[in-house]
């Protein structure tokens, strides 16, 4: 069993910057990917940024240049700095992380980007 801790988000006006960040415990050496998805009202959940065992990161074309998704060197921690922040990134962003045996999810925080 893995569990994750999620922290951050809030209210922000256009332009402006948020970070989150991702703790995990438990079982976690059975992971090989981490990072970050965000699902808007009345859409599915899409992948923000993650990371794997190798350090090899994905990002949504939609969040390159502006978001940077980052991790501790325990490998336990993960950091998704939001800066150039657009109304269009208000979602509810969720931590993921696979393990070999399973994927596991945070309860989810809201990113709010509004004037």
């Amino acid at each position: 069993q893995v569990q994750l801790v999620e922290s951050g988000g809030g209210l922000v006006q256009p332009g402006g910057s948020l970070g989150l960040s991702c703790t995990v415990s438990g079982d976690t050496f059975t992971i090989y990917n981490m990072g970050w998805y965000r699902q808007a009202p009345g859409k599915e959940r899409d992948v923000v940024a993650t990371i794997d065992i190798s350090g090899n990161l994905v990002e949504d074309d939609s969040v390159k240049g502006r978001f940077t998704l980052s991790r501790d060197n325990t490998r336990r921690t993960v950091y998704l700095q939001m800066n150039s922040l657009k109304p269009e990134d208000t979602a509810v962003y969720y931590c993921g992380v696979l393990s070999y045996s399973s994927s596991y999810w945070g309860q989810g925080t809201q990113v709010t980007v509004s004037s």
